[in-house]
């Protein structure tokens, strides 16, 4: 038996190919206008905000590795590493809400640390 594909992971998956290829007006084509985003930064609401926030990571992205991917028909979660320009490794995961094909909440986790010994080291420097 094959399993029909998850609504909310295909949504999730396709705005991850998006932002992590560099392709952030596609990645925006699937956040609701009224998306709210809980991120290590606080509390988003809106699609301006929400780019705001996350656009100016995609400008120091280098490379993304997918660990894994799971989804059911409203919500999916994802978890993948990021190589950036400052640092080697920044381990984060999304979990995200779909509905029709638009992403209306996401919680962003990812790990600080290796950005504030980056910038440790900067300011050491």
């Amino acid at each position: 038996m094959i399993d029909a594909p998850s609504p909310a992971l295909e949504t999730a998956l396709a705005y991850h190919r998006a932002w992590t290829g560099h392709d952030f007006d596609r990645a925006m084509t699937y956040i609701d206008d009224d998306i709210v985003c809980e991120a290590p930064a606080g509390r988003l609401q809106g699609a301006d905000a929400f780019r705001g926030f996350m656009e100016p990571f995609t400008h120091i992205l280098t490379d993304s590795s997918l660990l894994a991917a799971f989804g059911d028909e409203t919500t999916a979660l994802l978890m993948y590493d990021t190589r950036t320009l400052p640092v080697e490794s920044a381990p984060g995961a999304e979990c995200l809400t779909v509905k029709d094909g638009a992403i209306t909440h996401m919680r962003i986790i990812f790990n600080q640390a290796p950005f504030i010994a980056a910038e440790a080291r900067a300011a050491g420097s």
